[in-house]
């Protein structure tokens, strides 16, 4: 590990800021409760899974019976290029296998548990690997879970305790090849150590090869999650959990990775508006995480039968508009010696080091007209302050070392830049 976390993480990374995950898989059939409804319904026989199998399919029903209604009929991968494009992100993160074990490409370690023999008849993971490449300039990347939940190789290594390694070898670790070798991602987002460690997995060795010899060696990033005790420790950027977001500098670079609709990653049919996350929570979450030296991957959920739903798309398209006006105080920033303000709350800082301009994003419009911010201190004669997306240069007032006050332009919220968060750009403070 000593020799693999000194590699360096190829800047592309830290320079995009922004990312969606795609959770897609037999799982968005059912598309009732989450994408884990195969574990809780069989596994765990939680009391709304039961249930809702019981009123709606018939007795002797089984999860595989769910594979061949996958069927992707509208999935238009030019389409879903496009709407990624308009979103601003500078990656995507498809989910190529889940913990069900169905891969979205042919795989030939798959049996008849593939995207390709079973439900849509199509490799899902090249066309829009294809559609990506040929109409954004979006890095392409790839989930994949080490682990299957009942995968019977898995199972009988968890029984010998993971003395045996029937299931890395025969399936998890050619899949991981394959998928490299076929598909050439540049992020792997690996997932699901089954309770197994790093040496189980031969995640070391994997990462030896796709970091030395394989053909993405130069440009690809992966994630920790190679085995118990390797998350938030070892590997390429830092996940640490799901959602997170620790609202203050990390030494290491980290993302956030986090979900539009508040319970699921992948698609829930019975979602309620209130489910969703609204795009003023999404820009605090995107500014919060940038911020703080992150980057934020934002997931959605596509239906059974390949659309991405329009909710999702709204949001995504927002984020696009909101990058429009605001991207230069994202993209290929650093972060600056203060996160967020000390005096006015939700003002969030990013770092410019081509133009040397320091960028403070804030989240409310203060009734006032003016702002105060406690951090910049401002030099009379030097200090020029812009809000991005208005023309004329701002009025401000320096208070010494407790920081300046700015005067804002009044403008009619057409007048507005955006309409969820804001840029002030300085130049010329100490």
């Amino acid at each position: 590990w000593d020799s693999l976390d000194a590699r360096p993480l190829p800047a592309w990374f830290d320079e995009a800021k922004f990312g969606v995950f795609i959770h897609w898989g037999v799982f968005s059939v059912p598309s009732f409760g989450s994408e884990w409804f195969w574990w809780y319904w069989q596994k765990e026989k939680r009391a709304p899974y039961v249930k809702f199998m019981e009123a709606n399919y018939p007795p002797g029903f089984s999860y595989e019976d769910f594979g061949p209604l996958f069927t992707a009929e509208f999935f238009d991968p030019n389409q879903w290029a496009d709407v990624l494009k308009a979103s601003g992100a500078k990656y995507v993160v498809l989910t190529s296998k889940h913990h069900e074990g169905f891969t979205l490409w042919g795989s030939k370690y798959s049996w008849n548990w593939n995207a390709v023999e079973v439900g849509p008849k199509r490799d899902l993971v090249a066309e829009l690997a294809t559609s990506v490449r040929k109409r954004t300039d979006l890095h392409f990347g790839l989930y994949h879970s080490l682990f299957e939940w009942f995968n019977p190789l898995f199972l009988e290594d968890a029984t010998n305790v993971f003395k045996t390694r029937k299931f890395p070898i025969s399936k998890s670790l050619p899949e991981l090849y394959e998928i490299v070798t076929k598909y050439q991602p540049e992020i792997i987002w690996s997932d699901g150590n089954g309770n197994a460690p790093d040496t189980y997995w031969n995640s070391t060795g994997f990462l030896a090869w796709l970091y030395n010899d394989s053909p993405v060696r130069d440009t690809v990033v992966t994630n920790d999650r190679w085995g118990v005790g390797s998350i938030c420790t070892h590997g390429g950027f830092y996940t640490c959990s799901d959602r997170y977001n620790p609202g203050h500098l990390l030494r290491h670079k980290w993302e956030n990775c986090m979900t539009i609709d508040k319970r699921s990653w992948g698609y829930r049919r019975n979602a309620q508006l209130d489910d969703y996350l609204t795009i003023e929570d999404l820009v605090k979450q995107l500014v919060e995480t940038v911020s703080c030296g992150g980057n934020l991957l934002m997931n959605i959920g596509p239906t059974h039968d390949g659309r991405i739903a329009v909710i999702f798309e709204e949001r995504l398209r927002q984020m696009g508009a909101w990058l429009k006006v605001n991207g230069e105080a994202i993209y290929g920033t650093k972060p600056w010696r203060a996160q967020n303000d000390t005096v006015t709350p939700e003002v969030w800082y990013t770092f410019s080091p081509k133009e040397d301009k320091v960028n403070a994003i804030f989240l409310n419009w203060p009734l006032s007209g003016t702002l105060e911010l406690g951090e910049p201190q401002a030099k009379l004669g030097e200090t020029q302050v812009e809000l991005v997306g208005y023309k004329e240069l701002l009025k401000w007032v320096a208070l010494g070392e407790k920081g300046i006050v700015i005067a804002l332009p009044q403008l009619t919220p057409k007048q507005l830049p955006c309409q969820w968060g804001w840029t002030l750009q300085l130049t010329g403070i100490n």
